[in-house]
């Protein structure tokens, strides 16, 4: 059997085969770091976990990268309302997205790199693009020139006449056509700059991405491009146009794009006071099965309406998973076997997921195994077959699938997160010491908590065991 993606660039499902398999390199946009975290960005990391997490379980060797965008107007702008220093505010929001990572149980990047840390790659990039004749110099920022690259719009599905009566485009008269975008901006007065050959400025938005994905996945070529549908035009229309025009090759050969979650029925806005954030979500429900079996209950790529009657339901759900483990936690563990019945809902999991990563279907499948478990739960050997594969299944969806605390004794995810910090840091010291004794008992402390570390020479990074 075979994975078939819905590519968005050409509209059609796919038989997915990467470049050199079974490597797969995958580029996902990841947050702008000027603010909480709220549950739409929890749907995109998380769709976007599955789908690395189910590619793993099907044999490919998966390298993933995303982005933390730490310089950005956006960011500029709430550090002046704030009255506080633009790097201040980025290294704040930094630790709360991290928290909130470990707080959904979703895993680190290969590599998650920070757009202000590549800014040398970018400049040479823009350079490239300059001595190419795509892009152009004008009062220090620098511009693509769109018409220069005719294929512009095959993602969008646009000609350019359709993008100038629907786009969102930043206005300026150094500009030789308005669709054409920044790759970089002369820096105003007050504002975070990096000298450059066209003066004192800083990255576009859309070349930051082009550039990081490339360098960390070490191609010019991705096998999967991956973010919400809400930056196909211009995000992902101008991140293809940089890369195409600087390389000469196809920049992504598959791309996918998750659907926008409403709050009953409207967008999701600070205004409307139905804003809600991940750590609010994780406040209120304790954890976050709930929000992902929440998220599984909807194909990736349709929209999702988030209301307080559909997370009950998501919770009776749970509860239903729960409840078998919960029969089955003081059995003995016999010998698995795994029945023709078993492996029939393993094929029906496995075939709804190659199916451009069904997890609606999944999700069935996992509770039809909940459903035929509780009918013979006095066959020791047949339950401890259920159990196994309802656990292996359920870890392709980054399910915990713990009993919630009680309020009184659960911990806030930030306070898990300066735990492990804490420890990590104390590793790191003994090692200094020579004390590896020490060192070798705090990472087995750790690893019971569910954290790996990993020794580089940049550092002592963690993750969580997938």
């Amino acid at each position: 059997m075979s994975v078939y993606i819905q590519n968005s660039l050409t509209r059609k499902k796919e038989e997915f085969i990467p470049l050199k398999p079974p490597e797969v390199n995958i580029y996902t946009c990841g947050v702008t770091v000027y603010d909480e975290s709220h549950i739409g960005h929890a749907r995109s990391l998380y769709t976007f976990d599955v789908i690395r997490r189910y590619l793993k379980y099907r044999g490919f060797k998966v390298n993933f990268v995303r982005n933390i965008t730490d310089i950005d107007d956006k960011i500029i702008n709430r550090a002046n309302e704030l009255k506080v220093n633009w790097q201040e505010l980025v290294n704040k929001y930094i630790a709360r997205y991290q928290e909130d990572l470990l707080a959904l149980g979703i895993e680190k990047g290969d590599f998650e790199p920070r757009a202000t840390e590549n800014i040398p790659d970018m400049i040479e990039y823009i350079q490239a693009l300059i001595k190419k004749g795509y892009a152009y110099e004008a009062g220090g920022d620098v511009y693509f020139e769109v018409r220069k690259f005719p294929s512009y719009g095959k993602l969008s599905g646009q000609s350019i006449d359709e993008m100038h009566a629907g786009a969102r485009i930043e206005p300026s008269e150094l500009k030789k056509d308005t669709l054409d975008f920044a790759l970089w901006k002369k820096s105003k007065e007050g504002e975070p700059f990096w000298d450059s050959p066209w003066g004192k400025g800083r990255p576009g938005w859309h070349i930051e991405c082009s550039v990081m994905s490339q360098k960390f996945l070490k191609t010019k070529t991705l096998d999967i491009h991956a973010g919400g549908r809400d930056l196909i035009f211009p995000h992902h229309e101008n991140e293809i146009a940089q890369a195409e025009a600087a390389s000469g090759k196809p920049f992504a050969r598959y791309w996918i794009h998750h659907g926008l979650l409403t709050i009953n029925g409207q967008k999701m806005a600070k205004s409307l006071g139905n804003f809600v954030t991940i750590k609010d979500f994780i406040d209120e429900y304790e954890y976050a099965d709930i929000l992902k079996l929440f998220f599984l209950s909807a194909h990736y790529s349709h929209p999702i309406d988030y209301t307080k009657e559909k997370i009950e339901e998501t919770k009776e759900g749970l509860d239903r998973i729960l409840a078998f483990l919960r029969k089955t936690s003081t059995n003995q563990k016999s010998q698995t076997t795994r029945t023709q019945e078993l492996e029939e809902i393993k094929n029906k999991f496995i075939s709804a997921m190659d199916d451009d990563f069904n997890t609606p279907q999944g999700l069935a499948a996992i509770f039809d195994l909940v459903s035929i478990a509780n009918k013979n739960i006095n066959n020791l050997e047949f339950i401890s077959s259920a159990k196994s594969l309802l656990l292996e299944l359920t870890n392709i969806f980054g399910l915990e699938l713990r009993e919630p605390m009680s309020s009184s004794s659960s911990s806030s995810s930030s306070s898990l997160f300066r735990d492990i910090e804490s420890l990590v840091a104390k590793r790191n010291e003994a090692r200094k010491r020579g004390n590896f004794q020490e060192a070798d008992r705090i990472r087995k402390e750790l690893e019971e908590k569910g954290i790996i570390l990993e020794d580089t020479k940049d550092g002592t990074a963690w993750r969580r065991k997938l």
